[in-house]
């Protein structure tokens, strides 16, 4: 390991660069449940907070025609990095319609974006006992290891097909609520995966509430993370949620993920790590806000100063 003195040089020379979601204005996947402020005025608080990037939000939430977008885009000076597509991938039936959502979304991102990723997740908070079980699932919840085969393959065969038609690589995005949540479970995606066209989003809040530690999975799956979320995980209402067994969505009501710097995820040694590792990508700051929940563009500013005493 580099001593502590060159890690600082180099530190302040990284080319990472920091971005929002729309999901912490409340913009989210799950039916019913996403805010209505217009993209206009997410894109301007996200700018005015001091991100330099956004990934797509919800398809039709912001302009889909590419010359609109990019404008929109630029002249804001934000860029366009990935885009979260949910696939029901415990089903086969669900494949090619899913398949046909993420080329769609992967053209649009191919014309506007910056270096972009797929954002690829399990349809997350639909399957009954792991919504229920998010924050403490048991190996009861899980599925079988010819099961979770299958559920592998059909995410690289995804990744596969995007990366052949439009040259985008794709990350998997572990997620609470979904089939791939715990920590054994992101070792079988990987290991069932090919690491050409599927690489990790790691999302630090979700590994912590899944059972995990951000450092530990950071150290353990290094090269495959190509894309971070960074999200913070409140200790004491997670123990509590577990406790009073609550689900997903109440869990996120209740306020488990907080704030940046306010929960348990160590962001200095996480931004430590990435240096170490020569990481070169973007942070994206998420915060899921449910409808009634804050106040989005003042949660935004203080997670961006917060990164600011890290050096970012």
């Amino acid at each position: 390991m580099l001593p502590p003195r060159a890690i600082n040089v180099i530190y302040f020379e990284m080319t990472i660069r920091v971005a929002n979601a729309p999901c912490s204005w409340g913009i989210l996947e799950f039916e019913g449940m996403a805010d209505s402020l217009p993209w206009s005025v997410v894109l301007d608080e996200m700018a005015a907070s001091g991100y330099e990037g956004t990934e797509l939000g919800d398809w039709g939430f912001m302009p889909t025609d590419p010359g609109v977008l990019s404008s929109e885009l630029g002249r804001r000076d934000l860029s366009l990095l990935g885009a979260f597509v949910p696939i029901a991938l415990i089903s086969e039936q669900a494949l090619e319609a899913g398949l046909q959502e993420a080329l769609k979304i992967a053209r649009l991102l191919a014309t506007v974006g910056d270096q972009p990723w797929i954002v690829l997740a399990d349809e997350n908070g639909v399957e009954a006992d792991r919504t229920r079980y998010a924050g403490r699932i048991r190996a009861e919840h899980r599925l079988e290891q010819s099961a979770m085969r299958r559920f592998c393959m059909r995410a690289n065969n995804v990744a596969r097909v995007v990366y052949n038609e439009t040259g985008l690589k794709t990350v998997f995005h572990h997620h609470c609520g979904g089939f791939v949540e715990t920590p054994d479970e992101i070792d079988a995606l990987l290991e069932y995966s090919e690491p050409d066209w599927l690489g990790l989003c790691l999302d630090t809040g979700h590994i912590h509430y899944g059972g995990g530690d951000a450092l530990t999975a950071l150290k353990r799956y290094g090269s495959r993370v190509w894309h971070v979320h960074f999200k913070d995980c409140d200790h004491q209402v997670a123990r509590q949620a577990r406790a009073d067994q609550l689900n997903y969505f109440e869990a996120v009501q209740n306020g488990v993920f907080c704030e940046l710097g306010k929960g348990e995820v160590n962001f200095k040694e996480m931004l430590s790590d990435l240096n170490v590792q020569g990481y070169q990508g973007w942070i994206v700051v998420e915060q899921d806000v449910l409808p009634g929940m804050g106040t989005p563009f003042e949660t935004a500013q203080r997670n961006r100063k917060y990164l600011e005493t890290l050096g970012l």
